[in-house]
């Protein structure tokens, strides 16, 4: 009897490993689908073997420049902003245990926003001011925001209170900012807060593409405590894990990777909220959502620009295209949370 307990354990196990390979590589698939349709479509449709070409160094008028100083920044800069906003979505929802707990709703996209724009049309500053600027926003206000809500013992309802606080606040100084502006600032500042690929440049590229090599490693590896801390707290602590630490190494690996996405592509709506929840019904349960959650990210940017640049008439920043699938999905979220009383 127990051989045949521990048989079917076994079989589940590999069962469950099975479908994580099969989706994680499909997924993987479609990112290369789309990256190449990234390369290939624009004004001008080049034929594959001449990006290949390209690509390899060769010299190919009309297309070297469009395919190396236009198509591919842009392609890039959506893969890894995707993935990043993946990845940094499902780890907040999946650490405090609520799908509102996501780096938009706890205000942490809106501190970098709110500097990004102060850096556009108050200082006129560059790309890499921009990043830097952002990235140490996105620190502050997360020490700022788990700060307060640690004060008389960490409470999640509490940090996302104040979180949605502190966004209602970077949002109010982002419309100042806007009001008082000089009116050719305006187009960079709207383009960059309505999340864009457009104007993507190679030069602005490797701090997002190092940070995700680097931390992406470093969260994989405490994938299993971040398993254990969705037991609880005190059912974590029990097992040996320094939930402390624990949590302040996976917030800050994220908003790093955030706040760098963010400078580099502006706040593409709704990723964060989206990428997560599509993994884990697409893995089920018993395996880490990490990676397939980055790769969703990627797959939803990536094809939100296509549909953003080629299915309409005008052309729309992927942000728009993210804003109109993610927001039905917010209110079903937010009714199904409503009903279950959790609201």
């Amino acid at each position: 009897m127990r051989n045949n307990s521990v048989t079917y354990i076994m079989e589940g196990r590999q069962q469950r490993r099975r479908r994580w390979i099969i989706v994680t590589s499909i997924l993987t698939a479609l990112a290369c689908i789309l990256c190449l349709l990234m390369l290939l479509l624009g004004n001008t449709i080049y034929p594959i073997k001449d990006v290949i070409r390209t690509l390899t160094g060769e010299q190919i008028q009309g297309v070297s420049f469009a395919v190396n100083v236009i198509r591919l920044p842009r392609m890039l800069a959506g893969l890894f902003a995707g993935f990043a906003f993946g990845i940094a979505g499902t780890i907040f929802q999946t650490l405090f245990r609520n799908p509102l707990a996501n780096p938009n709703v706890l205000g942490i996209t809106s501190g970098s926003s709110a500097t990004a724009v102060f850096c556009i049309v108050i200082l006129q500053a560059g790309n890499a001011v921009i990043s830097i600027a952002s990235l140490i926003a996105g620190l502050i206000t997360v020490i700022v925001i788990y700060g307060l809500s640690g004060i008389r013992g960490f409470s999640i309802g509490r940090l996302i209170l104040i979180g949605i606080g502190v966004q209602a606040m970077f949002d109010a100084l982002i419309s100042y900012l806007m009001l008082v502006s000089a009116e050719q600032n305006l187009p960079a500042a709207l383009r960059w807060l309505n999340g864009s690929l457009n104007g993507s440049q190679m030069h602005d590229l490797p701090p997002l593409i190092i940070s995700v090599f680097i931390l992406v490693p470093i969260i994989i590896l405490l994938t299993k405590h971040l398993s254990i801390l969705e037991l609880g707290e005190q059912s974590a602590i029990s097992l040996g894990v320094n939930t402390d630490i624990t949590r302040m190494m996976l917030i800050l690996s994220s908003v790093i990777m955030i706040a760098l996405a963010t400078s580099t592509t502006g706040p593409i709506a709704f990723i964060t909220f989206l990428a997560g929840p599509i993994a884990k019904r697409l893995v089920g349960a018993g395996f880490s959502t990490i990676i397939p959650a980055g790769l969703v990210g990627a797959n939803i940017v990536l094809a939100s620009d296509l549909i953003g640049q080629f299915a309409f008439d005008v052309r729309f920043p992927v942000g728009v295209i993210t804003g109109i699938i993610g927001a039905p999905y917010l209110i079903y979220l937010l009714i199904r949370m409503n009903q279950r009383g959790e609201l």
